[in-house]
């Protein structure tokens, strides 16, 4: 009898630490945050394409390069599309001057994957940031885009790129 109390006692003390472990290990890490602006229903972007390269802040590696295009208020990365079948998402603008701000919050349907995107556009050059986010109930992972430049490229080349 004592061998099963015993037995039971460190059952206890197992799933009662492994389960703050768990809560632990699940700190959530919040998606890049947008300025604030007067944002509404993007169309200002409509029709054009940037091939975006940049760099991934936590480890200062390339990030793979990517081609986001906007179409019909739509927006989409041909790498997110590649990694996950993102598909299309609406997109945000607001304009200050020349400088067209643009934002996207996308999310893969098949696994818990979230990019948000912002970046802003002045002529043909355009500034990308943003973070891929992986959230699984034992952690959360992130890489932040910094640096990132996109220049214009074809709307019928990106979209058959993709």
């Amino acid at each position: 009898m004592t061998t099963i109390l015993k037995t039971a006692a460190f059952a206890v003390a197992v799933l009662a630490t492994g389960a703050a472990a768990v809560t632990a290990l699940n700190r959530d890490i919040p998606d890049f945050a947008v300025p604030a602006g007067p944002w509404q229903a993007g169309s200002d972007l409509d029709g054009r394409a940037f091939h975006v390269t940049g760099t991934v802040l936590e480890t200062g590696a390339a990030m793979p390069e990517t081609v986001l295009s906007f179409v019909d208020g739509q927006f989409q990365s041909s790498r997110c599309q590649v990694a996950c079948e993102f598909g299309w998402h609406e997109y945000q603008t607001f304009t200050e001057g020349e400088r067209i701000h643009f934002t996207a919050t996308t999310r893969c349907p098949e696994a818990p994957f979230t990019v948000v995107w912002y970046g802003t556009v002045v002529g043909d050059e355009a500034q990308i940031a943003g973070t891929w986010t992986v959230r699984r109930w034992y952690w959360t992972h992130q890489a932040t885009i910094t640096a990132a430049e996109g220049s214009p490229v074809e709307i019928g080349a990106a979209l058959s790129d993709g």
